[in-house]
This record gives C-alpha cells, structure tokens and sequence, in this order.
C-alpha cells in the first residue's frame, strides 16, 4: 500500500492538472463563441456557393475548360485542416485517418497543409507535404483562402496536380464534428444530380464561357476553403472545451479517491499509533 506521503505527493499533482485542465476549458469555450458563430454565419455562404456552382456547370454540358476536367497530372492534390495544438481529443487524429483510409494512394498524393499537427502526422507515414500554411488556421481570414486557391489552380494548369480535394473537420454543433473529404475540382456529379440538373434551362454564359468561369472558379475554390477554415476553427475548438471537461472531470474522480485512500491510511497509522501506545502502556504496567 502506498504511503500517505505518496497518496498526498499523487494528490498534489493532480489537483494542479485539474486546475491546468480548467484553464483551458475556460479558454476554449470563450474562443468556441467567437469561432462558432464565424462558421454558423460562413455555413449558408459555404453550401449556397457550392450548390450554385455544381448546379451551373451540370446544366452546362461537356464544356472545354481546363477546371472542369482532370489534369494530366497522376498527382492529387490534398489540403488538410488540422490544428497546431494537441490537447483536442480525436480532432487532429481523425482528419489524417480520413486522408491515409481514403482510396487515394500514398506516393500520388501532394499535401497542402494547414495545421502543424496533421502535417507531422502525414509526413511520419510518408506522405509529401507541397506547401504548408500553418499559421492560417490562428485566425482564418479570406485572403488567406484566396491564396491557398490561388495556388491550387496554379498548379492545377502547370499539371502538377490533376485533382484538388479538401480534408477537413465540419462543424455540426458544439458537440457533434464530423471529418469530411470533399473533391472540389474538376467537380463532379452523381447520376441522379445530372439527370434533375440537364431537364432545367440549359446554362448560357455571357460574355464567353471562359471568361466566366475564369472568374467563377477562383471565388468557387476560396469560398470553399474559407468555409472549411472557419468550420474547422470552431471543430477544434469545441473538441478541446470537450477533452478538458473530461479531464477534468476524471481529475476529480482521482482526487476523491485519493482522499478515500489517505484518509484510510491517515486512519490506520493512527490505529497502528494507539495500538503501540497501549500495548506499550500495558508492558510498563
């Protein structure tokens, strides 16, 4: 059996990583307000857009444009949201499992990656990383979507890549974080979704088709990653608010039960004291 010293030193320990614990409960569910109502606000932007789009280009027919069919290129290009903090339960975890469990294969795969965490990750199982943004996941802004785009359609044209898909965390509710990878380019459509989208109006483009999708696709492919950015902010930060309330909340199971454990040993010592006392007492008599 332990000694009370150690009980006392165990306890110690525990009662100030429950109130680390705390902490950082406290200040994942301030950051969680802030970065749940950016992805709730973002949401009907994010599906509208991409609704808009697949429902245009369906309606379009076999258009010739270089975005909308596969490159030359074997290379898929693969942009991951993760974080750069741990202490997130299975939020960082999930995202790479989605990449490697995916029918992509490993050595045709170029990671663009945004989150230190998901980054390690993939490069130990050897996967290549292209171009890491890391930094953008602190404070997602727009522009910092419109770059990542940028650069996605830059190598898409030079055939680099050949596809482009996006793995992140979506944002349900501040419990519920569902893993998703999505293909954003060249788009793609079910059976039934061409079908109900060719008997509409047929899509007629003014000026040329070129010319609009040249402006289309870039704000298709930020819009997009903007949402994911934001959505997976608020993912992060809500798996976090839940990990630290649960360690929190086994911290304190510990803590009673190493009081359980003191308080007995306190209670046999002082046993074992009166015993010796008597026993002593009784001797001398």
């Amino acid at each position: 059996m332990a000694s009370m010293r150690d009980i006392q030193r165990r306890k110690n320990s525990i009662t100030s990583t429950s109130q680390i614990t705390k902490a950082m409960k406290l200040v994942s569910t301030v950051k969680l307000q802030k970065t749940k109502e950016r992805a709730e606000n973002s949401r009907p932007y994010f599906q509208y857009m991409y609704n808009t789009v697949t429902s245009m280009l369906a309606r379009s027919g076999s258009l010739d444009y270089p975005y909308l069919k596969s490159g030359a290129s074997e290379k898929k290009a693969v942009v991951v949201i993760t974080s750069n903090r741990g202490l997130a339960g299975g939020y960082n975890s999930n995202v790479t499992k989605l990449v490697t469990g995916s029918s992509l294969k490993k050595e045709d795969v170029l990671l663009y990656t945004i989150g230190r965490k998901g980054r390690d990750s993939l490069e130990k199982q050897g996967y290549q990383v292209a171009e890491d943004y890391s930094d953008v996941i602190n404070a997602p802004l727009f522009s910092d979507a419109k770059r990542i785009g940028q650069r996605l359609l830059e190598d898409f044209a030079e055939e680099r890549v050949g596809e482009i898909y996006l793995a992140y965390t979506s944002f349900k509710n501040t419990v519920v974080h569902e893993p998703k990878l999505m293909k954003l380019l060249p788009v793609e459509f079910s059976e039934a979704e061409l079908s109900v989208e060719e008997a509409k109006t047929p899509m007629n483009y003014e000026p040329s088709e070129e010319e609009a999708l040249d402006i289309i696709i870039p704000k298709y492919l930020a819009s997009l990653l903007y949402g994911a950015l934001v959505e997976a902010a608020a993912s992060e930060n809500g798996a976090r608010m839940q990990a630290m309330d649960a360690a929190t909340s086994n911290a304190e199971e510990m803590i009673d039960s190493l009081t359980l454990q003191y308080n007995r040993a306190r209670q046999g010592s002082i046993t074992q004291e009166l015993t010796e006392i008597i026993a002593g007492a009784e001797a001398i008599s």
